[in-house]
Formats: C-alpha cells, sequence, structure tokens
C-alpha cells in the first residue's frame, strides 16, 4: 500500500476521533475551554510515542508510522485549534491563562509522548 494511502486511511479515522472526544468535553465543561484541544493532543502525543517505539521493531516501520503516526494522529491532534486557543485567550485580556495553557500543553505534550515510547519499550 503506498504511503500516502495509509496517510489517508489513518486521517480518516484519527479527524473523527477528534470531533467526538472534543464534542464530549465540550458537553461536560461548564463553558467552552481549550480542555477539548488539550486533551486530544495530549493523548495524540502519548499514541505517537508508543507507535514510533512498536515502529522500530516493525517489519514495515514506515507504514506503521505513515497510518498510525502521520496519518491517524495527524488527523487526531490539533496545532492550528491550539494556537487560535492560545490567541483567543490572549486577545480575551487572560495573557496568564494564554501562557498557562501554551506552556502546559508543549510540557505535557512532550511528557506524554516520552512516558508512550518508555511504555512501549516495556510491552
Amino acid at each position: 500500500m503506498t504511503t500516502w494511502l495509509l496517510v489517508m486511511l489513518g486521517a480518516a479515522v484519527g479527524a473523527p476521533c477528534r470531533f467526538a472526544l472534543t464534542q464530549a468535553a465540550v458537553r461536560r465543561s461548564a463553558e467552552l475551554v481549550p480542555i477539548a484541544t488539550f486533551a486530544v493532543n495530549v493523548t495524540g502525543s502519548l499514541l505517537l510515542g508508543v507507535v514510533l517505539r512498536w515502529a522500530l521493531d516493525a517489519d514495515d516501520p514506515a507504514g506503521v508510522v505513515a497510518l498510525v503516526g502521520t496519518g491517524f494522529c495527524g488527523g487526531l491532534t490539533t496545532y492550528s485549534t491550539f494556537a487560535l486557543e492560545a490567541m483567543a485567550l490572549a486577545d480575551d485580556h487572560e495573557p496568564g491563562r494564554a501562557g498557562a495553557y501554551v506552556v502546559a500543553s508543549v510540557v505535557v505534550g512532550v511528557t506524554a509522548c516520552a512516558a508512550g515510547w518508555w511504555l512501549a519499550g516495556r510491552m
């Protein structure tokens, strides 16, 4: 299967998962907050760490990375929405909250990816 097709198949599953997870998070929140984007980005980072570690031992690592890493995780996570939400918080005169959102997203996202890598190495 070509790399392009694997990426498209993975994204076709990842993007609807992001939509469903975001809708569920918004329904549980009293107000629209960046928690939905934060949650999908952290989840995608954790999964990406697992996938990349497992890809080292796969027969077709490029295929695994294309399907699950680039496709699914790329469709699930969203940097553009994260950036827009951070700018919206700053524009709403909440620079402290915007800064905390940016720092938490980066630190927790990288930590989640590292945790996924570590966990996959123990399985």
